[in-house]
């Protein structure tokens, strides 16, 4: 079999969440004699466009919300963080109403002492995701673009011109989607051996993938699922 897609979509039924875009960049570079981090950014940008409807079912960009490249950095902890949250909160709050059953803080900003990306993630549930009618608008109405979705959940960000200060997952209430963002943070927040291991993953991971934000979020696989099954014994009191 020469499609490295192919190859790579096979390990991914067999492998799951482990198998990650890097695997994928390993296939290629591999019989060129490089380390999947050496590939051409272009190329790589461009197996990412073709692997990511694999990875998140029903995915698709919407129209004209590229963003010019941007490198990864991960800064220390910003106590004004959490402000920086309930800003963004009220905003959401006035745009949706009652439509945002939960509004949550979610990853590394929202976990005190963590290095994180300076962009604070925002996770808004919903009665039902499909009905986009009901906070597209709105929240595009408050400068923030919807850029992605698929089956799981949409994904804004500030338009293009705007600085990438806050990322919104609009996700369905009571989904694992919404679970598993709140618990792992929660987790973090009371295990601080957990936020050390997470905090040098983040520190490698954007070391080796400072130019390819989807490798940086894949190099932290193994640890985010590590700690999500240690999340999970804990709060099922094994």
């Amino acid at each position: 079999m020469s499609d490295p897609i192919e190859q790579w979509r096979q390990l991914k039924r067999a492998g799951g969440r482990r198998v990650t875009i890097i695997d994928l960049y390993a296939l290629v570079a591999g019989p060129r004699g490089l380390e999947p981090h050496e590939l051409p950014l272009d190329e790589r940008l461009e197996l990412s466009r073709s692997a990511l409807p694999i990875i998140w079912p029903g995915f698709e960009n919407t129209h004209a919300s590229e963003r010019p490249p941007e490198v990864v950095e991960v800064v220390d902890y910003d106590p004004t963080w959490p402000e920086r949250y309930v800003r963004w909160r009220a905003l959401i709050r006035e745009a949706l109403g009652e439509t945002a059953l939960r509004i949550e803080h979610v990853g590394s900003t929202a976990v005190p002492g963590l290095p994180a990306k300076p962009v604070i993630d925002v996770q808004v549930s919903v009665d039902d995701i499909d009905n986009e009618s009901a906070y597209v608008d709105p929240l595009e109405a408050a400068g923030l673009q919807l850029r992605t979705r698929d089956e799981l959940h949409r994904y804004f960000r500030p338009f293009p011109d705007q600085p990438r200060e806050v990322h919104v997952h609009v996700c369905p209430a009571g989904s694992a989607w919404e679970r598993d963002h709140v618990l792992f943070r929660d987790y973090l927040r009371t295990h601080p051996d957990a936020v050390d291991a997470y905090a040098s993953a983040k520190r490698s991971a954007a070391t080796r993938w400072h130019d390819d934000r989807l490798a940086y979020t894949d190099a932290k696989t193994e640890t985010v699922l590590h700690i999500m099954e240690l999340a999970n014994s804990w709060v099922d009191g094994d």
